[in-house]
């Protein structure tokens, strides 16, 4: 760089060097990614740090990419699509869930017509427990998270796990207080009073209810796990 000071080519006072000085490419690169553009020119032709014009940014449709930002990007992208993908797979597994809890309430349904309709003996198909009755609400919740699912929508699933607790569990758990001193009376004197094809009723619906108990247990645990999931990718969504 030239000097005023110092000997200098004969035309020249030292003050023409700014047009030869240059700053090197990847430092440019690093402040444009900072988006520090010092000694920005009043007007377009002008040049600014290291020949580069306010014209010629004003040309390009993106500002140059950081590459720390493309990397977390990246990252950010790499984990909404593991979050999809765990969505997709817990969805999987409530419908399965879902699916099974219909098959025990057709079972139930099934009993309530024919004793009702008295389409069998009462000594082949008993009549219902109290029970039985408001279990058939159970339907409701899972019909919310089907349609929850669709389009993510966090307020069916919400539903869907309060009314779940309320028709499917909390009947569950009356049903076994009211069966039990048939229970007790069944297994301390063998005596049974009522019977599904030939099986004592008691120990039929027992049955179901322990199955339907693990079913609705892990359908609220893989509902919550989607829960959050939605939840984490819509946060993610509004930091974009």
């Amino acid at each position: 760089m030239a000097s005023r000071a110092g000997p200098r080519p004969e035309g020249t006072d030292g003050s023409d060097y700014q047009h030869r000085e240059r700053v090197a490419s990847h430092y440019q690169m690093r402040a444009l990614c900072a988006g520090w553009q010092p000694g920005l020119p009043e007007e377009p032709g002008e040049e600014m740090w290291g020949g580069v014009s306010r014209a010629g940014l004003s040309c390009c449709k993106e500002p140059p990419t950081c590459p720390a930002r493309g990397k977390a990007r990246g990252l950010v992208h790499d984990s909404c699509h593991r979050s999809e993908h765990s969505s997709v797979a817990l969805k999987c597994e409530i419908k399965k869930l879902i699916y099974m809890q219909l098959a025990l309430w057709l079972l139930l349904v099934a009993q309530i017509c024919v004793s009702h309709l008295k389409l069998l003996p009462h000594d082949q198909v008993a009549m219902p427990y109290q029970w039985e009755y408001p279990y058939l609400l159970s339907i409701i919740p899972s019909l919310f998270g089907l349609l929850s699912f669709p389009r993510n929508n966090i307020s069916y699933l919400v539903l869907s796990m309060i009314s779940t607790g309320l028709f499917s569990v909390a009947p569950l758990i009356y049903g076994s207080m009211e069966m039990f001193p048939m229970a007790q009376q069944l297994y301390r004197h063998g005596k049974a009073y009522r019977f599904i094809f030939g099986f004592s009723a008691v120990s039929v619906l027992y049955l179901l209810v322990v199955v339907a108990v693990q079913v609705h247990g892990w359908q609220l645990y893989y509902s919550k796990k989607l829960l959050d999931s939605w939840f984490t990718s819509t946060q993610e969504k509004k930091r974009k």
